[in-house]
């Protein structure tokens, strides 16, 4: 289900977060669209933190400290490189209102990320929405293999210690689906959202 929201105009905090509490997030056609849009699937991407799945593969890249991983240290600089323009991907869904609707999330400690540097450069990472004891994923990048993957690992490791109790994905995708991903009806899905607002988790600090 979707709803127009009104040209060039800023989106509210207190909007935003009361969207999220009913299951709704926002998305743009493109940058360049002053416009947003209200989604609500029908079914919902979630990662289940007690069956997160970390392959081989990525446990030896995890052991050799290939990247410095941080929290918080760039959220603008995160959510800049996902609206990047990709070799597979010539548009996002980010646009300036929506740019600066999380950056304002984050600095009232509702929006997060997680960053991964090589000497000194930003080369993966990813952010995302905590209310409650949910943490909604919005999207992630990576310069370097492996970089958004090892900041996935991170991320989950900080919900589970802190007793966050659901990972939405919005959307399941083949590369999500190898972490343990799984789509869930919208029902199924505002019952979890409904257990997890119930009480609050901080993720940072």
């Amino acid at each position: 289900m979707t709803r127009p929201f009104a040209p060039g105009h800023r989106i509210p905090t207190d909007l935003l977060l009361k969207a999220y509490a009913t299951g709704v997030f926002p998305m743009a056609e493109s940058a360049d669209d002053p416009e947003v849009f209200w989604v609500r699937p029908e079914a919902r991407g979630i990662i289940p933190l007690n069956t997160f799945h970390v392959s081989k593969s990525l446990r030896k890249t995890l052991k050799q400290n290939l990247f410095n991983v941080s929290i918080d240290t760039d959220f603008p600089g995160v959510i800049d490189a996902c609206a990047e323009e990709r070799d597979n991907r010539h548009s996002t869904w980010i646009n300036a209102p929506i740019r600066e609707a999380y950056i304002e999330l984050h600095r009232i400690g509702h929006a997060h990320s997680v960053e991964a540097w090589r000497d000194g450069r930003l080369v993966g990472g990813l952010y995302g929405v905590t209310l409650g004891r949910a943490f909604f994923g919005e999207s992630m990048f990576s310069r370097e293999t492996d970089a958004s993957k090892i900041c996935l690992v991170h991320l989950v490791e900080r919900l589970r210690e802190r007793k966050f109790t659901l990972l939405d994905t919005q959307f399941t995708t083949e590369h999500l689906k190898r972490f343990g991903a799984v789509d869930v009806p919208r029902r199924k899905y505002e019952m979890l959202l409904a257990e997890a607002l119930e009480s609050t988790a901080k993720f940072f600090p």
